[in-house]
């Protein structure tokens, strides 16, 4: 996603990785070699660039730092897309005048940018970072600026929270021994979008959610606060508790506050938009015993 956006901008783009990239874009040159080692070839690369964009694993990042910092010009911007921030700002701390940002575009780079948050932590701010992030904005991002340890809580919020909520209900799935065609022959809204968002994650790259759920610190905090809140759901049911369901209720759209409506109302347009897919397949049947869809057309 970085690679066409800077060469729609009209820069020179070059990618390092031990792999040749599976697509290319026009004008773009592939070196391989290993970031965190970088060998001759790479290094004399690093020493003419004015921006090196950290697209890899945390560990990784982290661990090259110290060896990048040793090639790359005084002058050059260093960027990142982490998903976690702490460490990394740790790491860069100590390079006083090193211009440093890092991004979480909060999204799958194939939905595209336009209109979409992208987080920036400026570690060490300067002109560079200004001009990368005036860069994504014109690219149709929406650039939230924040420091690390407010970017951290977000993120184990509202990445690894809502990840974890999906990947729980999935597991739900699976040890109830769950029929997916006889789930969605009756899904009604709410279901059908939770099964969309499991078939979203589950087609995912695994290392991708691993990293949300296991790099950042605090998701250990927000796997808690999930647990409690799935156990004291199942202690007012067990309990026959109406007005605890009412405070529970009450306390979730506590949260929402004023924001409940505009969110309720985007709730009732993504039902109508799920209705319409759910309406193509009204021409057809499931096939009893087998599992499978027939088509009537």
């Amino acid at each position: 996603m970085f690679t066409a956006l800077l060469v729609g901008s009209g820069l020179s783009v070059c990618v390092v990785d031990p792999q040749p990239p599976a697509s290319t874009h026009p004008g773009v040159r592939w070196i391989a070699g290993d970031i965190s080692s970088p060998g001759e070839d790479v290094g004399a690369e690093l020493a003419r660039v004015d921006l090196l964009l950290l697209a890899v694993p945390e560990p990784v990042a982290v661990a090259a730092v110290p060896a990048l910092m040793d090639v790359l010009p005084a002058r050059a911007l260093l960027a990142d897309t982490l998903s976690v921030k702490t460490r990394m700002a740790t790491t860069v701390r100590g390079y006083h005048g090193r211009q440093a940002v890092s991004l979480n575009p909060m999204f799958a780079p194939a939905l595209g940018m336009r209109g979409r948050p992208v987080a920036a932590v400026a570690l060490h701010d300067g002109p560079l970072v200004d001009e990368l992030l005036a860069l994504v904005e014109a690219h149709g991002g929406r650039v939230v600026r924040m420091d690390a340890a407010r970017h951290d809580r977000l993120a184990a919020v509202s990445q690894a929270l809502t990840h974890a909520t999906v990947l729980a209900f999935g597991h739900a799935l699976h040890t109830l021994d769950a029929n997916v065609e006889e789930l969605i022959a009756v899904a009604p809204p709410p279901h059908a979008t939770l099964l969309a968002l499991l078939a979203r994650i589950s087609s995912g790259a695994p290392e991708v959610y691993w990293d949300v759920q296991s790099g950042n610190p605090l998701t250990a905090d927000v796997h808690e606060a999930l647990a409690r809140g799935v156990e004291h759901l199942r202690d007012v049911v067990a309990r026959g508790h109406a007005a605890g369901f009412e405070g529970l209720l009450s306390d979730a759209a506590g949260v929402l506050g004023e924001r409940r409506r505009p969110l309720e109302d985007m709730c009732a347009h993504m039902f109508a938009s799920a209705s319409l897919v759910f309406a193509e397949r009204s021409e057809s049947t499931l096939e009893s015993g087998t599992g499978q869809w027939q088509t009537r057309r």
